[in-house]
């Protein structure tokens, strides 16, 4: 099928596409990597009247660190996270959360931004940003706010901008050493949604006592949401597998899943939840002795 009839706009900067949003508000929508927009177009399960693509304007796909903090524009693509060096080597949680993302056509073209404003709570980058206690930037014509990651995701679909609007990038923090994440997520097959995931940040110190952990679910509820049953359990305890199996399963008292014919009950999915929970935490537990991420 083919969109319904739609104005298309290239502006050249934020303030100009908010000015577009603004003057046509709840009658336009903005276009970055399109992967999710596009095919809710063209299925017609939605419809624009003014499309607002800001692909074009320059500065929004930068990745650089300064005090601390790595800043990722939000037109930077998944597959460019994932390559990313300096987010291999201060933020690797984020650059395998990128290579769970779709196929390579999809990580090629979507947004970091895109993937996140959709707010899906079956998307991967909102457990990860979660995880990692990221903060989003938006941007208007009006000037700039920051929202925490936890803040971001009102509903399922659903973020907290304003029509006018436009997240412009995403700053996470850098842990340092003896720190180390990952992302565990169950698929029906490669590159689908996710049937659950679990997103995991650790920082111990040199007795192997967690001093930092955050946990982000992934479809798990009806956003993206933290553990933080899971994350109470496990701050100041030493890494064992003993202490981890007892978080994990903690986090089962954050879950609220629904049922789902095609992906599982609701309680399949808490029982499934806590497994990625301790195995996510394992594995983090696993790099940090090994030295790596």
């Amino acid at each position: 099928m083919y969109p319904a009839q739609f104005q298309y706009y290239t502006p050249k900067n934020i303030g100009e596409a908010s000015e577009l949003l603004r003057k046509h508000s709840g009658e336009s929508k903005v276009l970055a990597g399109g992967m999710s927009l596009i095919p809710v177009l063209k299925l017609r399960l939605t419809r624009f009247e003014h499309i607002v693509d800001i692909s074009g304007i320059k500065g929004l796909a930068d990745i650089s660190e300064e005090k601390g903090h790595i800043r990722i524009g939000a037109l930077a693509t998944h597959g460019e996270v994932e390559a990313s060096g300096l987010i291999r080597k201060k933020a690797f949680l984020m650059s395998e959360t990128a290579s769970h993302i779709g196929d390579e056509q999809v990580r090629n073209m979507g947004t970091i931004g895109g993937g996140l404003c959709h707010a899906d709570p079956s998307g991967d980058w909102g457990s990860a940003l979660i995880a990692m206690r990221g903060t989003v930037q938006v941007s208007s014509s009006d000037g700039s706010r920051e929202i925490r990651a936890d803040d971001f995701f009102v509903d399922s679909f659903t973020p907290a901008l304003g029509e006018d609007e436009i997240l412009s990038s995403v700053t996470i923090p850098v842990y340092g050493e003896r720190s180390s994440g990952t992302y565990a997520k169950l698929e029906r097959r490669a590159g689908d949604f996710a049937v659950l995931g679990a997103a995991v940040q650790l920082k111990v110190d040199e007795q192997d006592v967690c001093k930092y952990v955050g946990i982000g679910l992934t479809s798990l509820g009806m956003t993206n949401i933290r553990s933080e049953s899971a994350e109470k359990a496990l701050i100041g305890k030493e890494l064992t597998p003993e202490s981890i199996a007892d978080a994990a399963e903690s986090s089962r008292d954050d879950m609220d899943p629904l049922d789902d014919a095609i992906r599982g009950s609701a309680e399949y999915k808490k029982e499934v939840g806590s497994e990625y929970v301790k195995r996510a935490l394992l594995e983090a537990m696993n790099r940090l002795r090994g030295g790596t991420k």
